[in-house]
């Protein structure tokens, strides 16, 4: 029999943990017909509340169930990558615990992989429920790496999509320690197939992506998978050294022809701080790709494992 593997990254879910497995469980009885078992991976990421607890109750009634528990929170990237190194189905999904990743598109997947494509990956249609300064700062995002990247990022991709094992494989050859999984799906390549859905919103709890996290999470994005904005620095070099050599030019000349003294020392310093924070602003690209590199140099463990059941 062939195995799915249903990866489920957990932080403070305790709400959600049994009204997931519930749902999950009735919208696979499909699987028989197609001589599939399945496994149920929760990936505690150092939650605080009873998580853990929950999960291991569902471990003693049904075997199906794992847990996977952080020594602290390392961050949702890590609890996919720990979720694919640790499964074993020939296909794997993504879902979260909170069921904004409806179960009942599963059957649909499994039709498309049955067509020969190697991802089935889905996208939201609409931002129901989502603020609305978020929903725009999303878009602008999405069309920002559409034309700085070369990799393909969907707008409105979620992480809930399902794998062969051969491309669950190749995620996993990428150990960098600076992850932004939508990223390197799209890198890593393979026959996708899109599935599109109106957006559901949690069943219980709240969201744990602030509008900050979400915005440090774009960077990570945009620094992992484009030099753009190191290119873009370079030509704000370039461009502010030509401005100010024909500055000095029109000054020298200005004085030569017309004996007019420089004068307006508020201009003088509107433009230092101009060119400071232009500077300052080229500096901070910079050091972001910089820090990047030191992170990835140290080679530290993408997550430390503290219980495995």
């Amino acid at each position: 029999m062939s195995l799915l593997s249903v990866i489920v990254p957990c932080y403070n879910e305790e709400e959600n943990v049994v009204p997931f497995y519930e749902e999950l469980l009735g919208h696979i009885s499909f699987m028989a017909d197609k001589h599939m078992d399945l496994e149920i991976l929760y990936v505690d990421d150092g939650s605080h509340d009873r998580t853990v607890e929950e999960v291991k109750k569902l471990r003693e009634k049904d075997e199906r169930v794992h847990l996977i528990s952080f020594s602290r929170n390392f961050g949702k990237e890590a609890a996919m990558y720990a979720g694919l190194e640790n499964s074993f189905g020939d296909y794997v999904v993504f879902m979260d615990a909170d069921l904004q990743d409806p179960p009942s598109l599963l059957q649909e997947m499994f039709a498309c992989m049955d067509q020969g494509y190697d991802s089935v990956a889905t996208r939201r249609v609409s931002r129901k429920g989502e603020p609305p300064i978020r929903s725009f700062f999303a878009r602008v995002f999405y069309r920002l790496m559409k034309q700085i990247s070369q990799t393909e990022i969907m707008d409105g991709a979620r992480d809930y999509r399902m794998m062969t094992r051969q491309m669950a494989d190749a995620i996993l050859s990428m150990k960098e320690y600076n992850r932004f999984s939508k990223g390197i799906f799209g890198w890593v390549g393979f026959r996708t197939k899109w599935l599109e859905y109106e957006n559901v919103e949690r069943l219980r709890g709240e969201t744990k992506w602030s509008f900050w996290k979400l915005f440090l999470y774009s960077l990570e994005g945009i620094t992992a998978f484009s030099t753009m904005p190191l290119m873009l620095a370079s030509v704000a070099g370039v461009l502010f050294c030509l401005l100010a050599f024909l500055m000095i030019v029109f000054i020298i000349v200005r004085k030569l022809i017309f004996g007019d003294p420089v004068s307006g020392w508020p201009s003088l310093v509107c433009i230092i701080l101009m060119t400071s924070g232009v500077q300052f602003f080229c500096t901070g690209i910079l050091g972001q790709y910089l820090a990047k590199t030191y992170m990835e140099v140290k080679r530290r463990p993408i997550y430390v494992l503290k219980e495995k059941m």
